[in-house]
């Protein structure tokens, strides 16, 4: 059996909630877990053997206490640093830039450390059973291509079971081809719920509707480790490319990989969930979390105390 590991990017979860660090983390579970308690919780169950934390240094002794040190005792933990001063030799931060660069940037941070295939999720999103178990299977066969291109795969979920009912989202909108693979993928900001379904606001505050049925991407990815060298070589280019946007540019999972499908560099195959995923984009989103997670423990898909 290949060693996977699960990759969780956790370097901005105090911003969200508007502080600067762990201590903001809300518990959500009937024994105070947090998320990622039960995202780990999943992994572990469908196979995965070693966990990668993306956070600041400045976090690290709080995240340890928070999470680190409880994890530890049940699958090994390695911490990776991402930082808006780690830049490849001959680029320097952009005078008032005040955070780092995407996920992108996120994930280059593991070089050294993942050496495996991996997968990929964001600290502050519940994904459910299915994507685990559906993700690490496909990594645990996945195979290098003969002619050097690569083979990813995507949790798929559908788009209205991913909105919050206090603000618009960021989703990676996904094309696929007859085979179930992904033909193109493209982020798209402030999509909303309404009474139709979805839609996306625009700047002038007209609406665009959306296929609330269509999959997107929750940045839950299947990656090899030959993607590092990769998001490497790739972030050079986009740190040359800067002009008006430096302050706010940022190095984006979904538009890295959409570039590699747009030159037939990768196959990336979407691997539907039916799960209901959530989150906390906003603080009102915490009730529902809550009570969201409450229920699934009374229905017995988690126990009272995961760890």
């Amino acid at each position: 059996m290949k060693n996977t590991t699960l990759v969780i990017m956790a370097a901005g979860i105090g911003r969200r909630f508007g502080g600067g660090g762990v201590k903001q983390l809300t518990s959500f579970g009937p024994s105070g877990e947090i998320i990622m308690d039960y995202s780990i919780y999943d992994a572990i169950e469908a196979g995965f053997n070693k966990v990668v934390f993306v956070i600041r240094k400045s976090m690290l002794e709080d995240f340890r206490q928070v999470i680190g040190n409880r994890i530890e005792e049940r699958i090994p933990v390695e911490y990776a640093f991402q930082e808006m001063e780690d830049l490849p030799e001959g680029f320097i931060v952009p005078e008032g830039r005040e955070k780092p660069w995407g996920t992108g940037q996120a994930i280059l941070a593991c070089r050294g450390i993942v050496k495996e295939p991996f997968a990929v999720i964001n600290a502050d999103d519940y994904y459910g059973k299915d994507a685990f178990r559906k993700v690490h299977d496909y990594l645990e066969n996945v195979e290098n291509k003969e002619d050097g291109g690569f083979q990813f795969c995507m949790a798929g979920f559908v788009l209205k079971n991913t909105l919050s009912e206090h603000g618009g989202v960021t989703r990676g909108i996904c094309q696929l081809s007859d085979g179930g693979e992904l033909s193109e993928i493209k982020e798209t900001k402030n999509i909303v719920k309404t009474e139709q379904g979805a839609a996306v606001v625009q700047e002038d505050g007209s609406m665009i509707p959306l296929d609330a049925d269509s999959l997107v991407s929750m940045n839950f990815w299947g990656f090899t480790p030959d993607f590092i060298d990769e998001l490497e070589s790739g972030f050079k280019k986009f740190l040359s490319g800067l002009e008006g946007n430096a302050l706010t540019a940022e190095y984006l999972l979904p538009t890295i990989v959409d570039g590699l499908i747009k030159e037939k560099r990768v196959d990336l195959t979407v691997l539907p969930s039916g799960d209901k995923w959530f989150g906390v984009t906003f603080k009102e989103d915490v009730p529902y979390v809550k009570e969201a997670f409450a229920d699934l423990v009374e229905k017995g898909i988690y126990p009272k105390k995961l760890f």
